[in-house]
């Protein structure tokens, strides 16, 4: 089939879980045309495998320390280069169009009348799982931002419901993980604020990866710009991560038995639930903010719990290929049958 994917490309989630999904769909013959949308083109990383791509703006929200800034992100708002974008994309020849909670993909699968599928964490939103901070503007949102036909929801527990397990990259972790080494991927939260919170921990090594220019040591506080390949070199060697409460890097943590402490970004709906999940599930910690006693805990805790996924990404691609978009119960089942902890 001819595929139009749309990334969502606020955060690093959406493009690893689609990465490895649109690894499977070229590999099985698919041709597969990427928009991506949420972020400057200049601040996108290996995106090797998503060519050729389309970057549009979007929709995205604005974020300071920590925090949603729902005045802010009206007033970035370009709703008229939404649209535009929307109607100025040829949808001739495409067979089918598959949207990661990316909204101008969703929109012109709408527009153009072509089958769509969501995947993505939010869609599990759909179901009766975990939530917390709900309000009728943030439900309205979750709901109406990136609408599909045939909605696939990833979450760490099915809840009863046709949920998929999520969707990781195969990782094998360090036999020896260094007991020191933390891994530290806050993006919403400011680098000072950061470095404040954990430059008294000085008995361990931090790898804080922000939106920087280089590498830098201070100490036991090492800097890193984001670049994939030393993130996840860090992650399989690190014994803990700290992060906010995004979907898809605790996934992987959780993949490959790290322990885990999370800072949900505040006023937003999916990292509130996300942050409920995991302390009902018993998978990882909680911090409402950048708490320094909640750190000290966090750090003496042993080993986190191991998780261990199927190839989701491949059971979607076959699913895909397939093209019974209708059944998602008996896809659901078989992948959570392969789910071991």
């Amino acid at each position: 089939m001819k595929i139009l994917y749309g990334v969502q490309g606020t955060g690093n989630g959406h493009i690893s879980r689609s990465r490895e999904i649109i690894r499977c769909l070229k590999s099985d013959g698919h041709e597969v045309k990427v928009i991506v949308s949420g972020r400057d083109p200049a601040l996108l990383w290996d995106m090797e495998l998503f060519e050729p791509f389309t970057a549009v703006r979007g929709l995205t929200f604005a974020t300071r320390r920590g925090r949603i800034r729902y005045l802010g992100t009206a007033l970035q708002l370009d709703l008229i280069r939404f649209y535009a974008d929307i109607r100025a994309f040829d949808a001739a020849g495409f067979d089918l169009a598959i949207t990661d909670y990316e909204p101008v993909t969703a929109r012109i699968a709408r527009r153009h009348r072509l089958p769509s599928i969501g995947i993505g964490h939010q869609y599990a939103f759909c179901f009766d799982i975990p939530v917390k901070g709900q309000n009728p503007l943030a439900r309205y949102i979750l709901d109406h931002f990136a609408p599909a036909d045939h909605p696939i929801g990833l979450h760490w527990h099915h809840f009863g419901h046709p949920i998929l397990p999520p969707v990781v990259p195969e990782l094998s972790a360090s036999p020896a993980p260094a007991a020191d080494k933390i891994l530290v991927y806050l993006p919403f939260e400011e680098i000072e604020d950061i470095l404040r919170l954990l430059r008294p921990f000085d008995a361990h090594s931090f790898f804080i990866y922000h939106q920087l220019e280089q590498a830098e040591e201070q100490g036991h506080l090492h800097l890193r710009p984001y670049g994939r390949s030393g993130f996840l070199k860090d992650l399989l060697e690190c014994s803990g991560v700290i992060t906010n409460a995004g979907f898809e890097f605790v996934s992987e943590a959780l993949a490959v038995g790290k322990k885990i402490l999370v800072k949900p970004l505040a006023g937003q709906m999916e990292q509130l639930s996300n942050a409920e999940a995991l302390a009902r599930l018993k998978l990882g910690e909680v911090m409402k903010r950048l708490e320094a006693e909640a750190v000290g805990r966090f750090l003496g805790k042993p080993r986190g719990v191991q998780v261990h996924y199927p190839n989701v990404a491949r059971l979607i691609a076959d699913w895909v290929g397939a093209g019974e978009f209708a059944d998602v119960s008996a896809l659901s089942r078989a992948a959570w049958s392969q789910v071991r902890s």
